[in-house]
């Protein structure tokens, strides 16, 4: 997106993005959330909310908007791909989510309660 938009549209059947600088700022967004994932990645526990956010949130209504997109607007088949990956990437970080609830508690890293003075 960020250096053959016009090329990588024809590869999955879609018309030249126009104009380029659109592809251009998808191309910023998609790094961001990268950098987002990675910076998650080294605490998980503690950025929990970013990756329901971008995760969860961001995946799930960008699979809706392929999917409607291709229906009502004809979009090229190539599009159910990512609705696919990004559907799939969501339910896969929902289900990491839930799973891992509460496990910071449960391994002894809760707060410790107040020691009362005597």
């Amino acid at each position: 997106m960020l250096v053959a938009a016009p090329q990588v549209a024809r590869l999955f059947g879609a018309p030249e993005p126009v104009p380029v600088v659109n592809a251009w700022l998808n191309g910023v967004f998609t790094l961001a959330l990268a950098g987002g994932y990675f910076w998650a990645a080294r605490d998980a526990e503690a950025r929990r909310g970013y990756l329901w956010a971008a995760s969860v949130f961001a995946k799930s209504l960008g699979a809706m908007v392929f999917v409607v997109d291709h229906f009502l607007n004809g979009s090229p088949p190539a599009f159910l791909l990512f609705a696919a990956t990004d559907g799939s990437l969501a339910l896969l970080t929902t289900w990491f989510l839930l799973r891992t609830q509460g496990t910071a508690s449960a391994g002894g890293l809760s707060t410790p309660s107040p020691r009362r003075a005597s």
